[in-house]
């Protein structure tokens, strides 16, 4: 019985203290941190940024700031946010790599379903399949004709292991029942820029890497991975893969944000509510609409209906890298 009420005392302090943290939260002496897995200067840091500016306000003006935890497709920082105390204080943004990495690694040191909070979606990002500004093809077509004419030949980069483009490209080989030999980068700078200097042939990366280098027409582009043609004027004329000739073809890039898992319920309220602000500011809107991006306003920003979507692309992930035998330690 003693042991029994001590217990009981423990939970009831426990509790006490959690909903007094929830009420003072976020402290004004703190910042919130966003780790983003990948490096500085890339699309899905480029997001958190805008992010993380579009949720200072409504945190009541608190430092909102972005931490590169890089390497290993995304897992390194993923890892880290898991390991983190559930205080609100750290979170996580990362994109599509949360419902692949279970399927690419065979060992990772979490649970993708069990040791996160859903907070919710941010954006969707179409991506665009593109080619050396020399490629003599000038639509689909042609390209479809001319990798079947150089089978065994065509080489195809990616900006890494798990990277957007490395998940469109195994899609896309996929596809279209055609291997090819594909070339990994570190990185999605690097990728571009051999693609620019010819070293390679394709490449199938976000709308937030290839439209500068498109509307420079310093690459071909021939189509977009989404199930409708875009708006943005630079890509409104490029047929989506489905129009081209790929049946069924559609691969959007999403990014979402959570919180280690444990954190009290009233906190995770509070950053829903600030990353729900933060999508409807015009000027993140704006932003991200100039990165070819659209900002989440559908279901999937309330954290049960994120956690479900994620699942089920964790499935539709699984079979493609089952299929392509890709994996990692």
């Amino acid at each position: 019985m003693k042991t029994s009420f001590k217990l009981a005392c423990v939970a009831a302090a426990a509790a006490v203290s959690f909903g007094a943290a929830a009420q003072d939260f976020p402290a004004a002496n703190r910042s919130v941190t966003i780790v983003v897995p990948f490096a500085a200067g890339g699309p899905t840091d480029r997001v958190a940024r805008d992010l993380a500016e579009a949720m200072r306000k409504p945190l009541g003006g608190t430092s909102v700031v972005i931490d590169n935890a890089v390497g290993a497709g995304s897992s390194i920082g993923t890892a880290k946010v898991a390991r983190a105390a559930p205080d609100g204080y750290t979170l996580l943004l990362n994109h599509i790599a949360m419902s692949t990495m279970p399927s690419l690694y065979r060992k990772l040191s979490f649970n993708v379903a069990n040791d996160f909070e859903y907070l919710g979606i941010i954006n969707d990002v179409p991506m665009t399949l593109i080619a050396r500004p020399n490629m003599p093809a000038n639509n689909y077509k042609e390209l479809a004709a001319w990798i079947a004419q150089n089978k065994g030949k065509v080489n195809l980069g990616n900006a890494g292991l798990g990277a957007a483009s490395h998940l469109c490209g195994l899609m896309f080989q996929n596809a279209i029942k055609t291997e090819m030999t594909t070339i990994a980068y570190k990185g999605t700078a690097p990728a571009i820029t051999d693609l620019i200097g010819g070293q390679i042939d394709l490449l199938c990366d976000q709308t937030t890497n290839t439209t500068s280098q498109i509307e420079g027409k310093k690459v071909k582009a021939y189509a977009v991975t989404t199930s409708k043609r875009l708006t943005t004027p630079s890509l409104k004329d490029l047929p989506t893969l489905a129009e081209a000739g790929v049946p069924n073809f559609e691969v959007t890039i999403w990014h979402g944000l959570y919180a280690p898992k444990g954190t009290p319920a009233p906190i995770l309220a509070k950053l829903n509510e600030a990353m729900k602000a933060a999508l409807k500011d015009p000027e993140f809107i704006k932003k991200q609409e100039g990165l070819g991006a659209v900002v989440a306003s559908d279901k999937r920003i309330e954290p049960a209906e994120h956690k479900k979507f994620v699942q089920a692309e964790i499935e539709k992930w699984g079979t493609v890298i089952k299929a392509a035998g890709t994996y990692a330690d």
